[in-house]
């Protein structure tokens, strides 16, 4: 067959090659909708819709049935790639003869991948969020006459992957929702669009509901308390020695918390005597303390210092027994990082040294080192460095002796009796 002859036969199956073409338009329009509304952000849809964009809604609630949508979509786009290629072929068999279904094959897997496939993809990929609201009216249409298919279709997959021992609930969310913020957090960050400190006070607020009391008081050990048994002018000047605003008051035993003293409470009780800080009563001037249970989770916390417009509470275990102090800014510290005034001690937690090594304090709370450098040591099961050291060496260590877990070389420094106070760090990387 002459090469006029071939481009005659065309010519006379016009009608077919532009059903042909326009067939793999609406494959191309399937296969970019796909992209777009599975790349689509339902935070920035959500605020489109609050802002009055109607399709954003469209496009909102196109996505809040994934698989509904997914499955109408992959239906319509496998009819008209069926259709196209039976067209395209029984066309060139009609033209070539036998050598049509080789022609037809290799011509329609060209066309599809690129016209189909590819382009529209790429196109979709590029600006996810205004390609799906405008393709949402119509995606909206083939959901409504092809969805109780597709219904159908996924109701019959689950069944057969049930019989495998695999269970869909479309209801649930392959990746929770803290867990997406923080990727898109961390991604960013890697990108260069979010700084170190953004990344952290974000990540902050997403690991305040992993954490418990216990993980942010201040330990027993290191409350500043006043005794209701010293001479009151003992007490004011210990008040007014402290870098802290609120005091626990103890009797008989450090135990046994009978209140709550305020700086500005001692500052007016000694205004009202005259300046005789000999009449100052402290338990008559102390707040009632508030008690809370060590398990108490820091986003229960945080509400409960809000709700009772309250600032410190004292921590006690399962047997009512004292294990800390947290204060309202203790819990905003784990988002904000370390709130430092005029009144506040310096301490020295943490030291880097110049041949790459860390020499930290054993009561160093392990989030505030990994958020300080960048480092990832598990704080499940303990919450200070010290804790750290023990709980994976199963022992209390003795001064200069070595551990080496989670990629970093642990060496107690100091203990005092049965106490890790200092130890230095060396990341694996360093050594050697």
């Amino acid at each position: 067959m002459t090469l006029a002859e071939i481009f005659q036969q065309i010519a006379a199956h016009w009608l077919e090659i532009l059903a042909i073409v326009g067939l793999i338009v609406i494959s191309g329009f399937f296969s970019g909708s796909e992209t777009a509304l599975t790349a689509a952000s339902r935070a920035r849809m959500h605020t489109l819709e609050t802002n009055g964009e109607a399709r954003a809604g469209i496009v909102t609630r196109l996505i809040e049935r994934r698989d509904r949508l997914i499955g109408a979509l992959l239906i319509g786009n496998n009819l008209v790639n069926i259709l196209s290629s039976a067209l395209a072929t029984s066309l060139l068999l009609s033209i070539f003869g036998d050598s049509g279904v080789v022609i037809a094959t290799i011509v329609m897997t060209v066309l599809l991948v690129i016209f189909a496939e590819v382009l529209p993809k790429s196109w979709a990929i590029s600006m996810p969020d205004r390609f799906a609201m405008i393709v949402a009216p119509m995606v909206n249409l083939v959901v409504f006459v092809v969805g109780p298919l597709s219904s159908l279709v996924n109701w019959l997959v689950r069944g057969i992957l049930r019989i495998f021992g695999i269970r869909l609930d479309p209801d649930t969310s392959l990746v929770p929702a803290h867990e997406e913020i923080r990727g898109a957090v961390d991604l960013l960050h890697r990108e260069g669009s979010v700084i170190k400190d953004d990344r952290d006070r974000l990540g902050g607020v997403l690991d305040l509901g992993e954490l418990e009391v216990s993980d942010v008081m201040i330990h027993r050990t290191s409350i500043r308390m006043l005794n209701a048994d010293d001479p009151p002018e003992v007490a004011v000047r210990t008040v007014l020695d402290s870098p802290y605003t609120r005091m626990p008051l103890w009797r008989d035993s450090t135990d046994n918390i009978i209140g709550i003293v305020h700086a500005k409470d001692v500052l007016r009780a000694v205004a009202d005597a005259d300046n005789d800080t000999a009449k100052v009563d402290m338990v008559k001037i102390s707040h009632k303390a508030w008690f809370v249970p060590d398990t108490t989770s820091v986003p229960d916390q945080l509400n409960a210092f809000l709700r009772r417009k309250a600032h410190i509470a004292m921590v006690v275990d399962e047997y009512g027994e004292l294990q800390g102090l947290v204060t309202l800014e203790d819990i905003l510290e784990e988002i904000v990082g370390d709130i430092a005034d005029e009144h506040d001690i310096d301490v020295q937690g943490l030291r880097q040294e110049a041949d790459g090594s860390v020499v930290v304090d054993g009561s160093l709370p392990i989030r505030d080192l990994n958020r300080a450098l960048d480092w990832s040591l598990p704080d499940e099961e303990a919450t200070t460095v010290a804790g750290l050291v023990i709980h994976e060496s199963q022992i209390i260590p003795a001064e200069k002796q070595s551990f080496t877990f989670h990629g970093k070389r642990f060496t107690v420094m100091r203990r005092e009796k049965n106490r890790i106070t200092r130890l230095r760090i060396r990341p694996m990387t360093e050594i050697g």
